[in-house]
């Protein structure tokens, strides 16, 4: 890559993406978004090969799939990538992504909660349904992932899919990822609108914490390759861990922040603030 394309696809990661008209009132009502050409081209393909290596280079799960839990067969998933690589932490960081987080959250800013690359194998079984806030000690709904896949996703390759409305209602909120969530849910969540459909490259998703969500098996023959950052408000408070889930990532992600106070630790830094 030469200097000035290099110095292109930085200042993509700064330039403001301008919403769609609805697209705030969308995210507040279904708990989620799909936004097209929100990343060029260039950009997925110079920062997806970083990614890429680093998750074959970090990556712990080598068990055959066929030895794996349902849970392990839904994907590889490598967390924190920003804090392996300088080039990385760019694209983690990226003021255009945050911005749009904080604008759906109706914030005046967001910090990172954490990153993770969720790269599901040419033979990857399902992702069961769940609701990521399960595993956060965060007292606030005011949260959101985006969801970035590294190339276009067909509906072979198993791409997100949404319980519409599903994060208004409190049920399911005890449920790790299992095939006990996925039995459960699948019965409790038929009184929502499924939404499952491809992206296009340059597509990524915004989903809220609470909103149910699931992926199908990959059975396209190729990996799907997927970035994630997982956004909170910057007065995010932290909340006593409900489960062993909680208190890994009170620990982990948190560094132990007291309970009740701030989720500001060196690992939450704002990533946009107006």
């Amino acid at each position: 890559m030469t200097d000035l394309q290099y110095d292109l696809i930085q200042s993509e990661l700064s330039e403001p993406f301008v919403l769609p008209e609805g697209a705030v009132a969308h995210f507040n009502t279904y708990g989620y978004v799909k936004l097209k050409n929100v990343l060029s081209e260039n950009l997925l393909a110079y920062y997806g090969e970083l990614i890429t290596d680093l998750v074959f280079r970090l990556n712990k799960l080598t068990k055959p799939m066929e030895e794996r839990t349902t849970y392990e067969r839904a994907f590889l998933q490598v967390m924190n990538l920003w804090r392996e690589s300088e080039k990385v932490k760019e694209f983690v960081f990226s003021k255009r992504l945050a911005k749009i987080a904080a604008d759906l959250l109706q914030s005046s800013g967001v910090r990172l909660y954490h990153d993770q690359a969720l790269y599901k194998e040419s033979s990857g079984g399902i992702t069961p349904w769940h609701a990521d806030q399960f595993y956060w000690p965060l007292s606030s709904p005011k949260t959101a992932t985006v969801w970035i896949p590294l190339q276009a996703t067909s509906m072979e390759m198993g791409p997100l899919a949404f319980a519409e409305k599903s994060h208004h209602v409190e049920i399911g909120r005890d449920l790790e990822i299992s095939d006990e969530s996925e039995a459960l849910m699948n019965e409790a969540l038929k009184q929502f609108e499924l939404n499952e459909t491809p992206f296009e490259l340059g597509e990524v998703s915004f989903h809220a914490g609470w909103l149910f969500h699931r992926a199908g098996a990959n059975t396209s023959g190729s990996p799907r390759k997927v970035m994630t950052m997982i956004y909170m408000d910057q007065d995010q408070k932290v909340t006593q861990p409900r489960n062993e889930y909680q208190q890994a990532d009170w620990e982990t992600w948190l560094l132990s922040r007291p309970v009740g106070g701030a989720a500001d630790s060196e690992l939450n830094p704002v990533l946009f603030t107006y």
